[in-house]
């Protein structure tokens, strides 16, 4: 399933991506991941909390709706961050 099914917009998504290649925010953002399992990622609460943190690690100004946007998305995708098929997927999605 698409991210811009969501109403995630691609230049978001590409400016994310840009970000992400700068090795600090990527360590920043791993340190953030750890130990993240996929009941956290189910509960819409912790991944409220996880986006808002990411968003600040990266300094990006999310709207409201972009972040119910992302947290939808996050909860339909149903990851499981030790599935290595789950990682793929996300992984061919936003390459």
């Amino acid at each position: 399933m698409s991210y811009a099914k969501f109403g995630i917009r691609p230049e978001l998504v590409e400016r994310i991506k840009f970000k992400m290649k700068n090795p600090v925010i990527k360590d920043r953002i791993k340190m953030l991941m750890n130990g993240v399992n996929k009941y956290d990622l189910q509960d819409r609460a912790k991944v409220r909390k996880l986006v808002r943190t990411a968003a600040g690690i990266m300094q990006e100004n999310l709207t409201e709706q972009q972040e119910e946007q992302i947290i939808a998305f996050v909860l339909a995708q149903k990851i499981d961050p030790n599935n290595t098929l789950h990682l793929i997927r996300l992984w061919a999605m936003f390459r």
